[in-house]
């Protein structure tokens, strides 16, 4: 069974949806670890709550980039991690890590990248006026959400949405999307 590090900076939704797949038996595979650099995030809470191990790390205590990112390869390396799935990792991950998990780190975008990557995609397509998003599973590479596409899912965007209503139609697919995908990576 394949052995993924989930990498989280918030409350950690997408993490809960992983973990609610991988219970049900739907996504064969094992959360070795949680990987998150914000001391009082819901994700530390919700993997504590299912005996998952976390390493958290406060970025400003190192002095670079590379050393802490030194740091969590070697515990992914000591836990065995076959595949990174960044869920609200708020982070852009640097050359240490991409060459340790070289096509082994994935991300979730609330997008349909190329069109708005970055922070607050959401808020950007709504600002746009656009009348379709969505969500994208990608690669991560050393750009702002531009690796390969695994896969990507559509929404619709209606006159009465807000940028709250849109957030929640992003998250009900990502919840669906991301667990699918993992699932069918780990099984290649």
């Amino acid at each position: 069974m394949k052995k993924l590090a989930v990498f989280a900076s918030g409350n950690g939704s997408n993490f809960q949806a992983i973990l609610d797949e991988v219970k049900s038996g739907a996504l064969e595979a094992d959360i070795s670890l949680v990987v998150c650099d914000k001391p009082t995030a819901g994700v530390i809470a919700r993997a504590e709550a299912a005996n998952i191990p976390v390493f958290c790390f406060v970025p400003k205590e190192y002095e670079t980039k590379a050393q802490f990112e030194q740091e969590i390869s070697a515990i992914l390396q000591k836990n065995q991690i076959d595949l990174v799935i960044l869920a609200g990792y708020m982070r852009l991950i640097g050359e240490t890590l991409l060459t340790a998990y070289e096509s082994k780190i994935i991300n979730i975008h609330p997008s349909l990248l190329p069109a708005f990557p970055g922070k607050d995609a959401i808020g950007q397509a709504y600002e746009a006026g656009v009348k379709v998003t969505g969500v994208t599973v990608h690669y991560v590479d050393a750009g702002m959400d531009t690796g390969p596409i695994i896969a990507q899912k559509a929404i619709d965007i209606s006159e009465e949405d807000t940028a709250q209503s849109i957030a929640e139609k992003i998250h009900a697919v990502e919840h669906v999307l991301y667990p699918k995908v993992i699932q069918e990576l780990v099984t290649k």
